[in-house]
């Protein structure tokens, strides 16, 4: 592989979505000198908050995006719900890092799990499903429990079905409205867990350690660092997470969403090509954050070391748990991201608190 030369400090990273882990992306690129310029529909999203520049247009907008090309050195993006065209289209004129490719693999949940499995990657039972007629088989043959979910769009528990002993798996294709889905086999697992991996431009790779995490409502509650499994179950999981950025090409970051069964068994149960909520303990708690990682990556700059300092502690705050932001920013040793979000709503994610030494928080 030739040596691709850096994109140095006092460029312009353009970074597709305005959220929370946009923000954070920024405010990581500003330490290292390198300014933001974000790509976003909304004008008070959190990342344009803190970013030297924003072109505020939806994402599908082809002058927008001419205009957003010119004007940065390399594209990375934020989120997977994204017009891979428009990615397709930044490409033809920047750097894009994770590349479009990354992205329609991971934005889909069928062409996720046909990736997965061609690169010999444990993952659960599942079957394409793209009608009512196939939602029914599917589930005869995989039987119950087990879960329907669209193939694009799903986060957070949306999107998704659970199907039990005697449903009708043909009425829950419909309430999710006539789309393309995957039907997976339920997974009774001792630990939900994930490693984030990163892979520069060169094809070297570097992973944060496996992590516990806790969801409430389908969504990332708490993460605990590290998780608490035999060395061997988290090398094994360390080692695929470092297979699958190698087997997608990736440069930049992705996060590999994992069930742990009770006999240390690993399946894959999911993919994010970008900085990942169970890693926000490493803005405190690790020698380079996953948002220094990401801006490292893309601008051909050397991996930083994922090494946690310690043990850590991450609990989100949803929604109305905002209001205790004054208690955490009270207690010693609590460290508070608020991200810059006008309204508290159910299920919204307005922040976070880390913990480094978690004993008794």
């Amino acid at each position: 592989m030739s040596r691709v030369e850096p994109i140095l400090p006092g460029a312009v990273i353009g970074i597709v979505g305005g959220g929370q882990l946009g923000r954070m992306t920024a405010l990581a690129a500003a330490r290292l000198g390198y300014r933001c310029h974000i790509l976003t529909p909304g004008a008070d999203d959190p990342a344009v908050q803190v970013a030297a520049a924003a072109t505020i247009a939806p994402y599908d907008d082809p002058a927008a995006l001419d205009a957003f090309a010119a004007a940065v050195d390399v594209v990375t993006f934020e989120f997977e719900n994204l017009p891979s065209e428009a990615l397709s289209r930044l490409a033809e004129r920047r750097p894009v890092r994770p590349g479009p490719d990354v992205l329609a693999i991971c934005q889909d949940r069928i062409r996720e799990k046909a990736f997965l499995g061609g690169q010999g990657i444990p993952i659960p039972a599942y079957r394409p499903v793209e009608s009512a007629r196939a939602a029914q088989a599917a589930f005869a043959e995989l039987g119950a429990p087990a879960v329907l979910k669209t193939a694009r769009l799903g986060y957070d528990g949306k999107g998704q079905a659970k199907l039990g002993e005697g449903d009708d798996a043909a009425a829950a294709f419909a309430r999710l409205g006539d789309v393309p889905c995957v039907l997976e086999a339920f997974v009774a697992f001792e630990l939900e867990a994930s490693v984030i991996a990163a892979r520069d431009v060169e094809g070297r790779i570097a992973c944060y350690p496996l992590v516990a995490n806790r969801h409430v409502d389908h969504i990332l509650s708490e993460t605990t660092v590290p998780a608490a499994v035999p060395d061997a179950v988290a090398a094994d999981a360390v080692a695929l997470a470092g297979r699958i950025a190698q087997g997608l090409d990736l440069v930049g970051l992705v996060a590999v969403e994992m069930f742990i069964t009770d006999r240390g068994g690993i399946l894959v149960n999911e993919l994010a090509p970008r900085p990942h909520n169970s890693g926000h303990w490493s803005i405190e708690a690790s020698v380079t954050s996953q948002f220094e990682q990401l801006v490292r990556a893309v601008c051909g700059l050397p991996l930083g070391d994922p090494s946690p300092l310690g043990p850590a502690r991450m609990l989100n705050l949803i929604g109305d748990d905002v209001r205790d932001v004054a208690r955490y920013l009270a207690e010693p040793g609590a460290h508070v991201h608020l991200y810059g979000k006008a309204e508290a709503r159910p299920g919204r994610k307005m922040g976070h608190v880390t913990w480094l030494d978690p004993t008794g928080a």
